[in-house]
């Protein structure tokens, strides 16, 4: 890790990796990180396909000298079919990128993060994990899978003060929502919202950098839900 002096002794320069980082909630997240002073790695899917165990192990590899302090696991993709038209690949590419891909990469930071005691882990689920939609079934599967990952590593990784979350986003008012949904579609949802509105961006990358960051000392383990009311109706 890069050590920069400052008066009075030396300040060490956090890391964090993001995956999904070029856009939406990934980007927002990014841009606080730096903001917050952290040096963050967003990859391309270029340099890491999430599809591609081989991808994540030579890209874990290839940044095995560098100790990320936080992982941010916001990558996913979302096919939204009746179960019956569900194909084999689609499938397939909803557990590689949403829930085993995590896996991988949490297995290729940790042990570094064991080494200095000390790793914030966000994994990004979704409120299809925690309430029912039709179309949403293998991508519901992922995201419940990905708080289980949560909760068992919260027990595993504690000792070495390793804290693991999961962030569930609700409706967010990022571009690719404007661009799939018309001005009357958004405002009708927003309509099923006890807040009335959709979140922003900003919003959700405020409660995941919260927990990816060193004024978290003792949450682990948890699943929150930022989706303004919507699951609690």
């Amino acid at each position: 890790m890069q050590d920069i002096y400052l008066t009075g002794g030396y300040y060490k320069l956090r890391k964090a990796l993001v995956t999904g980082a070029s856009r939406g909630i990934g980007e927002a997240v990014a841009l606080q990180l730096q903001n917050e002073g952290y040096q963050v790695y967003t990859p391309t899917h270029v340099e890491l396909d999430l599809e591609d165990a081989m991808s994540i192990d030579a890209f874990c590899k290839k940044y095995s000298d560098i100790t990320f302090d936080v992982l941010v696991n916001n990558a996913g993709i979302n096919d939204i079919h009746m179960v019956e038209d569900i194909t084999e690949q689609e499938m397939l590419s909803m557990m590689h990128i949403n829930l085993l891909a995590p896996i991988r990469l949490i297995r290729g930071t940790v042990p570094n993060m064991k080494k200095q005691q000390y790793g914030r882990i966000v994994n990004i689920g979704s409120i299809w994990g925690v309430a029912g939609k039709a179309g949403r079934t293998v991508y519901a599967a992922t995201k419940h899978g990905i708080h289980g990952v949560t909760q068992t590593l919260a027990v595993e990784l504690a000792p070495y003060n390793i804290l693991i979350n999961t962030i569930c986003p609700g409706y967010t008012l990022t571009a690719l929502t404007r661009k799939n949904n018309t001005e009357e579609q958004i405002q009708e949802i927003s309509s099923c919202i006890p807040m009335g509105r959709m979140a922003e961006p900003e919003e959700q990358a405020k409660a995941i950098c919260f927990l990816a960051g060193e004024g978290n000392t003792y949450i682990t383990g948890q699943q929150i839900t930022v989706d303004g009311g919507y699951t609690s109706l």
